[in-house]
């Protein structure tokens, strides 16, 4: 039955889209741009690339068909949401053609396109209703064991690209602006759907090894809590540290930015010895901290906390600081004016990435930056990642979404109780069996 969570999850990711386009079309109605219009063009080519050639066509070839063959209980309603399947791909051809044919000036344009997308959004989530209250109930009941298997590898064959963090291009273009249109859990709420797609290349300021850390210990009390750590990051490298809870990668991180003193060791950064240097200090050298759990000053207003970030900048650097995160996260300039307290999760893990970025890092240390989050936040958190490092951030990621991180990382370290038992190349412990079966459930 595994098959039916999967439909499940493929669901979700098409209610998002729908959402979306609701948004979409109550805004088109009033003062639309450009971007809305390419907005509902990316929806529906998502619609009709994933949901029509692969989702729907297993749907009524293999679990309906075997529904069928097993009961007639619901043959009528089988046989409406084999017509929905039918239906569907003329009626998102339309919303794409008009899409891609109005002017954001063409009024009667328009209202024909937002009468298009209320109509099939109406007819999908009605669709998903159905299925997931009638036919899935109906067919834990009547599939047989052999039923389940061809059904449940029909759909493991596929992967949904909205929820696939590798994939890039107009698909990662749509999770990111449906991120900026869907309000709280699933996305940021924010009013428009401008997304950044590229930051500007920043200088290196050092080449060859950015930090190393040797034999590092620490100790909570009497409790040693890393064991002789060796770690290094190259200038310009995204390294991530995974490893499960109580492993240790907190507390590296807090003795990295001087938080934590280290008992033993030597933690090196640009070439020169700071394991005594205050972290006041290590913020001045370039290193810069995003703590777990967000940590914004939630009284203090958004804007506020920005500028608390570039306490070590001059006067002059700070208004173009705030631009640029603003420009990345357009929710923090809607809300600029409120104080911190009153974000969502996912709003405050802007922020505190923000907030970092004030200060010109030349190291950004991140720490579970994912943690808590809806899964579109979650992409859009780590597209973000990804941006960092090609604008040439030095970046150590420390995250239990072992998939996530793995995947964007240059190199990687496993940590477990607080030793280092692992390290090579991101995508080679990606693959490696011990890692997945540890950290992936494969």
């Amino acid at each position: 039955m595994r098959a039916l969570d999967v439909i499940i999850a493929e669901h979700g990711n098409m209610w998002r889209v729908t959402r979306a386009l609701g948004t979409l079309a109550a805004r088109l109605g009033e003062r639309p741009e450009a971007d809305d219009l390419h907005t509902v063009e990316l929806a529906a080519d998502y619609l009709d690339g994933f949901s029509e050639r692969y989702h729907h066509p297993k749907e009524t070839d293999l679990l309906f068909a075997r529904i069928r063959r097993r009961s007639n209980e619901a043959a009528e309603v089988i046989e409406r949401l084999e017509r929905d399947h039918e239906m569907s791909p003329l009626q998102i051809g339309r919303i794409r053609d008009l899409a891609r044919a109005t002017p954001p000036s063409d009024v009667d344009g328009l209202a024909t396109l937002v009468a298009e997308i209320d109509t099939f959004t109406a007819r999908l989530e009605e669709h998903m209703r159905v299925e997931e209250e009638v036919t899935f109930p109906l067919a834990r009941r009547v599939l047989t064991p052999d039923d389940w298997r061809e059904v449940d590898a029909a759909f493991a064959a596929h992967v949904d690209p909205l929820g696939d963090p590798g994939v890039d291009g107009d698909i990662a273009l749509l999770r990111a602006r449906l991120t900026q249109l869907l309000p709280a859990p699933d996305g940021l709420g924010g009013h428009r759907d401008a997304v950044v797609i590229e930051l500007p290349r920043r200088e290196a300021r050092t080449r060859g090894t950015l930090l190393e850390v040797s034999a590092l210990v620490c100790r909570y009390g009497r409790i040693e809590a890393l064991h002789g750590v060796d770690l290094k990051v190259g200038a310009g490298e995204l390294v991530a540290l995974v490893g499960a809870n109580g492993a240790g990668k907190t507390t590296l991180l807090r003795t990295i930015s001087g938080v934590q003193p280290a008992a033993a060791g030597v933690v090196r950064f640009g070439g020169e010895d700071i394991t005594r240097m205050a972290a006041d200090a290590r913020v001045r050298a370039g290193i810069a901290q995003v703590p777990e759990g967000r940590q914004v000053f939630q009284p203090m207003s958004i804007e506020d906390n920005l500028v608390m970030g570039a306490y070590t900048r001059p006067a002059a650097e700070i208004r173009d600081g705030i631009e640029e995160v603003y420009d990345l996260f357009p929710i923090l300039r809607e809300r600029r004016k409120l104080p911190a307290g009153t974000l969502s999760g996912g709003q405050q893990q802007m922020l505190a990435v923000g907030r970092a970025m004030m200060s010109k890092p030349k190291l950004l240390l991140l720490d579970e930056p994912s943690m808590g989050l809806a899964p579109l936040i979650v992409e859009e958190i780590f597209r973000i990642v990804k941006m960092l490092k090609a604008a040439g951030i030095t970046i150590l990621l420390v995250e239990q979404n072992a998939r996530a991180a793995l995947a964007v990382a240059d190199h990687a370290y496993v940590l477990e109780t607080g030793s280092v038992t692992l390290e090579g190349p991101g995508p080679e412990l990606l693959r490696n069996d011990d890692v997945r079966r540890a950290y992936l459930g494969m």
